[in-house]
């Protein structure tokens, strides 16, 4: 499966800031979010859509099978995340939710 990078890096955000409202005003303990390491498999694809006329793809294993594909390349980069304010970004821990990451059925493929 093909996945838009800016897609794939706005899902790690999104579960960051989820994680951060998470914990409501419990602020017992916190964490400041560190250096996200993000590394991909990735495609570039001419897009007449896209500015720049090419678009970046997060590609699947599947694909290096796929004979009509163009090259895949690696590509790794660090996020450092920030809160709005210039300053950490804290994710607190909520002391009444059990621990462990709950149901994850939804986010794990079998």
């Amino acid at each position: 499966m093909d996945i838009p990078l800016v897609d794939a890096v706005a899902a790690v955000r999104d579960e960051l800031l989820a994680a951060a409202r998470a914990g409501g005003g419990h602020p017992d303990l916190v964490f400041a979010v560190g250096p996200v390491e993000m590394e991909f498999e990735v495609e570039l694809r001419a897009d007449t859509r896209a500015k720049g006329g090419f678009k970046i793809f997060a590609v699947g294993a599947e694909v290096e099978a796929g004979a009509s594909r163009g090259r895949t390349h690696r590509v790794s980069f660090t996020l450092t995340p920030r809160a709005a304010n210039g300053g950490d970004l804290l994710v607190h821990g909520d002391p009444a939710r059990s621990s462990g990451p709950g149901d994850t059925s939804d986010r794990i493929p079998d």
